[in-house]
């Protein structure tokens, strides 16, 4: 089966490809002999009826600064594609959410991953709320007196912003910090958005370990352990990827938020789970498979076309 495939993500040129998860799945998506389409999200548009995407055709190689070649530009009609692939980064503002709603208008018929309505309606620190049995004490709001009284109950909290990722804006405010207040007229300032608190795990320092789901089932996870310092183990700022493998604990995660998943078409997850307790589902542009690919030898990419091919089929 050979496939049409469309990518949206953010420019292609400067990416590490031993650590993208968009390259790895382009470079196996290339592999099945399936043809490659790349456009940055800027240039998707609504154009009388028809949802388009000025790129171009495109081939992928595992050379670094030699590691792609484009075709000539053109503006495509996005559902006469087969697959377009909804993977450029967060912050999950309203021009992300813009393009959920035009590629809406193509999917079912063409098959967009991961589904763009749940995508939209399922931000990765909002899904988390359906599953209060397996997440840490949580608060989401904007009012300080609110968050102040959070902190007050939990003595050692995180905070960080609502649609913020890569570990940006996260702050551990524990029992005798006095940054609340201040922390609140900075993150006004910037938006209107609420903040998202969570109690403190202290198990953190053991690392945040990613776990990836392939329609609804875990086939891997990889431990992010902070850097010397720091709270956060986000890789974006010098966590450290290691070789774990999955507990019962995390198979009873997955278990619980598995079906809901594999029933909103969210094909490629990456959950986060600190301990015992799940802090994040990531359905926008989850990353992690290049580095199970290397510590385990399972190749999820191609997992993931196999899903997606299925679906085609």
């Amino acid at each position: 089966m050979s496939l049409k495939v469309a990518i949206q993500m953010d420019p292609i040129d400067h990416i590490d490809i031993n650590a993208d998860s968009s390259f790895r799945i382009a470079e196996e998506a290339q592999a099945r002999g399936h043809s490659l389409f790349y456009y940055t999200p800027d240039q998707l548009s609504y154009q009388e009826g028809v949802v388009k995407a000025r790129g171009w055709p495109l081939e992928v190689r595992r050379e670094q600064g030699n590691h792609f070649t484009l075709g000539d530009m053109q503006d495509l009609d996005l559902s006469t594609m087969d697959v377009v692939w909804l993977r450029q980064d967060p912050p999950f503002d309203m021009g992300y959410i813009t393009t959920t709603h035009l590629l809406d208008m193509i999917h079912p018929e063409t098959l967009v991953v991961n589904d763009p309505f749940w995508v939209r309606n399922y931000p990765e620190k909002l899904l988390v709320l359906a599953f209060q049995d397996l997440t840490p004490p949580t608060m989401i709001a904007r009012d300080l007196e609110t968050l102040k009284a959070f902190k007050e109950a939990h003595g050692d909290i995180i905070l960080k912003p609502l649609y913020g990722n890569g570990g940006a804006g996260v702050f551990r405010l524990d029992h005798n910090d006095r940054n609340l207040a201040s922390l609140h007229e900075l993150f006004a300032g910037i938006n209107r958005e609420p903040l998202i608190a969570q109690k403190f795990l202290p198990d953190v320092s053991n690392g945040d370990k990613r776990i990836i789901l392939v329609d609804g089932e875990p086939v891997g996870a990889i431990n992010r352990v902070p850097a010397a310092g720091e709270t956060r183990s986000n890789m974006h700022v010098g966590g450290r990827p290691e070789k774990v493998g999955l507990t019962a604990r995390d198979r009873e995660i997955c278990a619980a938020i598995g079906p809901l998943l594999r029933e909103k078409g969210q094909v490629f997850v990456g959950i986060d789970v600190i301990g015992d307790y799940l802090t994040e589902i990531n359905v926008t542009s989850p990353t992690g498979i290049q580095e199970l690919e290397r510590f385990d030898g399972t190749n999820v990419a191609e997992k993931i076309w196999q899903a997606i091919e299925a679906r085609r089929a």
